[in-house]
């Protein structure tokens, strides 16, 4: 007979048993669903490092082996898994980059393998930080006080009486309308003092001096330090680099990516060519972004060539389409010399481009319309005083520098056409019109395509009108006084703005930002016969405004979003929307001229990151130089999602419920744009038919990561539902 003790001790050995065999089965399950599944065109498998698996970290995977230089980046999961999705056939070099690491060996694959990879942990601080986006090591920047302002000049504190705040001195020598209006910093390109103007100056305020007036640009940037206060802004700068030079490292260090942002991949192909710059591109049409699909995306070179970059993303391939201008005397930026010899150039001019594309609009049929120059300064007769153009009998213009320049992709030829204003940014409205920015001051014009199309007849498809406040409030535009006189309350007002961005809004209105301290945004209603009918509004940015919650200044980009909100990013470190249906106020007659009557229509976000030392004035040290609201949901964050190019995080930012989700630009630092497109290539085809483009702009591209020689880049960034999505 079999005792208790013997019958419960073999119960308890099965039971155990049996509970092996189910953890057994359970860890097997879950170390199945751990793997990672990888398609024929994919690559994927684990990172880990010392510690073990690494989140949030970013996968690089690159290849020369196509056409042009091919770039796929990912970010691990939270159990360090990864997969690179779609992969052209190619061989590709694979490494590990992430905050916290050092670069890991490179590691060769073809798509279809599964390749696990090992991270390296930083050895220490110093080593992490080099992989930090340029705004940590900007943050380092130490700003004059506010009790300094406004300056007392060159015989007091050397800051000039002209800068009223410190507001006004980050906004001219320090963010986006100041230094970073071209090129980043707090890169290692400008954190570091080349040796090449160290070994000729005695001093690191010497060497700034030296290297503001280095290159093609250096005129510019030397004008703008005396603008400001020369040597007080060359003594912020040393300041600065010599507190790096000796060891000082950010005080912050930046997150890995988190939820949504990890699911981010990120596409990248080399265009142009290591002297050029790219401005801006374009995929769509804008008002219907399935034109186009699969096809060619094109960037405009600006200041550095007459061509066209484009891209076929099909054929991961580049091409050029060469641009021409109408007069052959037309200026070029290569009449500028460079002003003192560039570290990286020297006295060579590496830009001479006459036409100076700035920016595009594409309409249905996939042509591109171009903001080029075409001629000289001067306008034709025709827009001038004694002119038979409706326009021009009201609002005659003696100036204006770029027109437009249409390609035609079933011809492939290019179109001059003349205007007597300045185009900057070209937008469509719903009846293809065009609407431009830049002026001249005081000046609003709009080309019809429609028009073009039948007359073919530049005259008659353009026209132009002032902007004229409703200073007295009829509903109606009057007779109207002048900015330099007195005002009228039984007349309107003519204010002297032009615009930066500009976007038609759902209304039929056709918004502006105007740059400046505090800047502005301005709504144009053209009315039934705009040359003569056409009335404004104008709302500057909240600043000094005690029934304003949040201050900030001075917009740059703009757009405006399908509910006719406007949106735009603030040189003051924030992204502002104005939302016009708020305003409790008069919108018409003396009060609202001045600007100030919606403050509740305003709602400003800091942008994330650390700010400038000393910095009160401010809401954060990145430089967003342009924002685009995705209606159509082309990133995968959702529609009517605004957002903004992130220039010293180094990244797209992306506004999301109140909060911000940075996709960062990795590899190669140095990520700058301007311009924002987008396109649905498949509506069907899930996140994979569909991305927002944007180039890195900078002027200067041998400032990114591998120096001289390096090209600017054209980007693809989509949001899939997982981290390891196909």
């Amino acid at each position: 007979m079999v005792s208790k003790r013997i019958l419960h001790g073999a119960i308890v050995t099965a039971l155990a048993a049996i509970l092996a065999v189910v953890l057994a089965g359970l860890s097997g399950a879950q170390t199945r669903s751990s793997a990672v599944r990888v398609g024929n065109a994919d690559i994927g498998g684990v990172v880990t490092s010392s510690k073990g698996p690494e989140a949030g970290v970013w996968v690089i995977a690159e290849t020369t082996e196509l056409p042009t230089k091919f770039v796929k980046i990912v970010v691990t999961d939270d159990m360090g898994r990864y997969l690179v999705p779609d992969l052209p056939k190619a061989n590709y070099n694979l490494w590990v980059r992430g905050y916290g690491l050092v670069d890991s060996p490179k590691a060769q694959a073809m798509p279809g393998k599964t390749l696990n990879l090992k991270a390296v942990l930083a050895p220490d601080k110093r080593a992490a930080a080099q992989y930090y986006p340029a705004q940590y090591w900007f943050a380092l920047l130490q700003v004059p006080p506010k009790s300094d302002f406004p300056g007392t000049g060159p015989s007091g504190n050397g800051i000039s009486p002209n800068e009223k705040s410190q507001g006004q001195w980050i906004r001219d020598i320090v963010n986006t309308d100041g230094c970073t209006g071209c090129h980043q910093m707090g890169d290692k390109a400008t954190r570091e003092i080349p040796q090449s103007i160290l070994s000729k100056t005695k001093d690191s305020k010497a060497a700034w001096d030296l290297r503001i007036r280095a290159g093609q640009a250096g005129a510019g940037m030397s004008a703008r330090f005396d603008q400001v206060g020369r040597q007080r802004a060359l003594a912020m700068y040393a300041d600065w680099s010599d507190r790096i030079a000796h060891g000082e490292l950010p005080d912050a260090a930046p997150s890995r990516p988190q939820g949504r942002e990890r699911n981010v991949v990120i596409t990248m192909w080399d265009w142009a060519d290591p002297k050029a710059y790219l401005h801006d591109a374009i995929a769509s049409d804008k008002r219907n972004p399935t034109v186009n699909p699969n096809g060619p995306i094109y960037g405009g070179l600006e200041e550095s060539a007459d061509y066209l970059s484009v891209l076929d993303p099909v054929r991961n391939a580049t091409s050029e389409i060469k641009l021409r201008v109408r007069d052959p005397e037309t200026p070029s930026s290569a009449d500028t010399k460079p002003f003192a010899p560039s570290p990286y150039w020297g006295d060579e001019v590496i830009w001479n481009s006459k036409t100076t594309v700035h920016s595009f609009s594409m309409d249905q049929q996939g042509r591109v319309w171009a903001a080029a120059r075409v001629r000289k300064h001067q306008s034709p007769a025709w827009c001038k005083a004694r002119s038979d153009n409706p326009s021009a009998k009201l609002f005659p213009i003696n100036y204006g520098d770029r027109g437009l320049e249409l390609y035609e992709p079933k011809t492939k030829e290019t179109t001059t056409i003349d205007t007597c204003f300045t185009w900057g940014h070209v937008n469509f409205d719903d009846h293809d019109v065009l609407w431009s920015s830049f002026g001249p001051a005081g000046v609003e014009g709009w080309f019809d395509t429609r028009v073009w199309n039948k007359t073919h007849d530049e005259k008659k498809a353009q026209g132009w009108s002032a902007f004229v406040l409703d200073y007295n409030g009829n509903g109606k535009r009057d007779a109207y006084t002048e900015p330099n006189q007195p005002a009228d309350p039984t007349k309107d007002k003519r204010i002297n703005v032009s615009y930066y961005g500009v976007a038609p809004a759902p209304d039929g209105s056709v918004w502006g930002s105007v740059m400046g301290m505090p800047g502005a945004l301005v709504r144009f209603i053209p009315g039934s016969h705009p040359p003569e009918t056409a009335l404004a509004e104008y709302y500057e940015v909240p600043w000094n405004n005690l029934k304003a919650p949040v201050q900030g200044y001075s917009p740059r980009g703009m757009d405006v979003d399908s509910k006719g909100v406007v949106w735009t990013v603030l040189s003051s470190g924030h992204y502002a929307s104005f939302d016009r249906s708020k305003c409790k106020g008069p919108l018409n007659g003396p009060t609202a001229a001045t600007g100030q009557q919606c403050p509740e229509g305003w709602t400003l976000y800091a942008f994330p990151g650390p700010n400038y030392k000393g910095a009160v004035e401010n809401g954060s040290g990145d430089s967003a130089y342009y924002n685009f609201v995705d209606r159509f949901d082309m990133l995968g964050a959702g529609k009517d999602i605004p957002l903004a190019t992130g220039n010293l995080s180094e990244g797209l930012l992306v506004l999301v419920n109140g909060k911000f989700l940075t996709l960062r630009v990795p590899y190669p630092m140095g990520y700058y744009a301007k311009g924002l497109d987008g396109r649905i290539d498949d509506p069907n085809g899930g996140w994979k038919g569909k991305g927002i483009y944007t180039p890195i702009s900078t002027r200067a591209p041998f400032h990114m990561e591998g120096g001289k020689g390096t090209t600017s880049k054209l980007i693809k960034f989509q949001l899939r539902p997982n981290p390891l999505a196909d």
